[in-house]
């Protein structure tokens, strides 16, 4: 019998944050088994654990309601926390994670982030499908594709209420990141200089938006890092879930020398159904 734990990321609060199945003891499921797991637990993402190597080392594989990520912050987090406090290596589809739990708290440190243009056509189409117009973009926060384990397109707009009242085309959101293969879309609000609220719209994984992104997070930790719109050495908080009731807190790490992103939150258990 599979035991599927259920997490939710970066709320100390089971009623905030985004849940994560997680499957400590998945080394005999084959990717159908994992697939059709993912499917019934219904969260955004469940992840495996399906081995150790010599080194200590986790395979961990991510999946969400419809198909296989790369890599899943959110499900790393719960993972980690499920798998109690100290370092642990995750070996994922994107490469390896290191994560540090300690009292209930997990800080991932990403893959080398990249930054790229987002093609003026991939823009419209993205406005089009977000029902935005150029207008409502923030010219300090440039359209961008940036990764960190998953490719994000950014869009930052100027007011807080337009970010609250997201309401995308779902069809054409969908066909067009699985077209660009892209995971979720960061969308961002600046509230301050060092704290952001976010939404992430994640149609390709079969839901309608994540409650908290870590993948999102550290990619746009290395968008405001490559634009130099903070220092090589800064830490941000990121606001996401709030619109959904389900408020979820984020905390992205710049370290100076460091490539990799640095991405902290609470998890903590939710019941299983039976309960």
């Amino acid at each position: 019998m599979t035991i599927i734990d259920r997490y939710v990321a970066f709320s100390a609060d089971p009623q905030g944050g985004n849940p994560a199945g997680v499957v400590l003891d998945a080394g005999a499921l084959t990717d159908a088994a994992m697939q059709e797991i993912a499917a019934e637990v219904g969260y955004s993402e469940t992840a495996f654990v399906t081995g150790r190597d010599a080194g200590g080392k986790l395979r961990v594989r991510y999946f969400s309601p419809l198909a296989e990520v790369p890599f899943c912050g959110h499900a790393t987090v719960a993972t980690a926390v499920a798998l109690g406090d100290g370092d642990h290596v995750f070996v994922t589809n994107a490469g390896e994670v290191p994560v540090l739990v300690a009292a209930g708290v997990a800080t991932l440190t990403s893959v080398a982030p990249s930054v790229a243009a987002l093609p003026a056509e991939d823009l419209a189409a993205l406005l089009a499908a977000l029902n935005w117009s150029d207008g409502d973009l923030d010219d300090a926060l440039p359209p961008r594709v940036a990764y960190a384990g998953a490719y994000h397109p950014i869009l930052a707009v100027t007011s807080r209420k337009r970010l609250a009242e997201l309401d995308y085309d779902v069809p054409a959101l969908k066909a067009l990141m699985l077209d660009r293969g892209w995971t979720t879309v960061q969308l961002v609000h600046r509230d301050a200089e060092d704290l952001f609220d976010v939404r992430d719209p994640f149609p390709v994984g079969g839901v309608y938006e994540d409650p908290a992104t870590g993948a999102a997070a550290a990619a746009f930790g290395g968008y405001l890092r490559e634009l130099g719109i903070v220092a090589a050495d800064a830490t941000v908080h990121l606001r996401q879930g709030d619109d959904m009731g389900r408020p979820s807190r984020l905390t992205v790490r710049l370290v100076a020398g460091s490539p990799g992103v640095r991405v902290s939150g609470n998890a903590v258990p939710l019941p299983s159904p039976a309960e």
